[in-house]
């Protein structure tokens, strides 16, 4: 008898996976992510690998970071930047801190923080997250078909 593929699961991880890979373009082409370090006003980018209403997991470059702003239950203040000058302000604690190599053998400090969702700006992060993850669910792939969507 033959293996029972739970069709629904297959789907649920197609998703998942498309939500992921929309999530790195947002976030590399579309949207400025900055993080805000209190001491000595200091802005500089990080990157942004998954997000959820919750939190997130960026990675930053240890030189550029200072592990010292990093500490477990530390608050940093991300910025997602949505224009060159508007962004929305999220206050996040980390939760995980890890030093990993990255493909150029390079120190990267990889965070996992988790979001204040009493603040202003989560309802827009809210709306974000589920932006994405519908349009994961509902978007196409343009394969160079010849179909016009839009004028």
């Amino acid at each position: 008898m033959g293996k029972i593929v739970n069709l629904d699961k297959k789907r649920l991880e197609k998703i998942e996976n498309k939500k992921r890979q929309f999530e790195r373009i947002f976030f590399s082409e579309v949207i400025g992510c900055y993080s805000v370090i209190e001491e000595g006003n200091r802005i500089f980018p990080i990157e942004i690998l998954d997000i959820s209403e919750s939190g997130c997991r960026i990675e930053i470059p240890e030189k550029a970071a200072g592990v010292k702003n990093f500490e477990i239950d530390a608050e940093v203040n991300l910025r997602l930047y949505f224009t060159k000058k508007s962004f929305v302000t999220l206050t996040a604690k980390i939760k995980r801190s890890n030093i990993i190599k990255n493909e150029l053998n390079a120190n990267i400090l990889e965070l996992g923080a988790e979001f204040d969702q009493n603040l202003p700006g989560h309802e827009v992060l809210t709306s974000f997250v589920n932006f994405i993850k519908s349009f994961a669910e509902y978007s196409n792939v343009d394969n160079s078909t010849k179909k016009v969507y839009f004028l």
